[in-house]
């Protein structure tokens, strides 16, 4: 236990919450993959979790977000190395980063995460499994994964930690200034 003490603590954030990201979405893909109905040509069926909002459905992405670069030859590979480089972007971060900046860490696991757990999909699958779908009524966005919501939401934290980080940068100049 004396080798965890010294591990800072911000990748100790990090680590948890990637593995627990990763953990979750290919727990759940597998849930998808093997338990959600299909038709007999293997496409998807609905099943509503709460009728015109939510509805479980599987599906499969060969392409990123929203399905971009899905006919396009060579995308498994470009998305994969793009979500490698990524990956080495987010660890480069987390070791620039302090250990105050537990926000930072934790919005980088998320992310790290979803990147790892879509990325293991491309190795693995040759395509990306996803099977939540939210709409409304008769609109539906498109469909996710845990991964992809992990994405999402570590994006939307990193972007309230540099807000708030802009935010203190000026006060402390207004101060310095008084």
């Amino acid at each position: 236990m004396a080798v965890l003490e010294s591990v800072p603590r911000r990748w100790k954030w990090f680590a948890v919450l990637g593995v627990l990201t990763v953990v979750a979405d290919q727990i759940t893909k597998y849930w998808a993959r093997h338990g959600l109905p299909t038709d007999r040509r293997g496409l998807g069926m609905p099943v509503s979790v709460i009728d015109n909002f939510w509805d479980w459905r599987l599906s499969y992405n060969t392409g990123s977000a929203f399905g971009l670069f899905s006919s396009v030859d060579g995308a498994r590979i470009f998305l994969t190395i793009v979500g490698l480089i990524a990956l080495g972007a987010i660890i480069w971060m987390v070791h620039k980063g302090t250990d105050e900046q537990r926000r930072l860490a934790a919005a980088l696991g998320l992310v790290g995460g979803g990147a790892i757990g879509n990325v293991i999909d491309r190795l693995l699958f040759a395509k990306v499994t996803d099977f939540v779908v939210w709409k409304y009524h008769h609109h539906e966005w498109p469909t996710f994964n845990v991964a992809d919501a992990a994405l999402c939401v570590g994006v939307g934290l990193l972007f309230i930690d540099l807000g708030r980080q802009q935010r203190a940068e000026k006060e402390k100049k207004l101060n310095q200034a008084e």
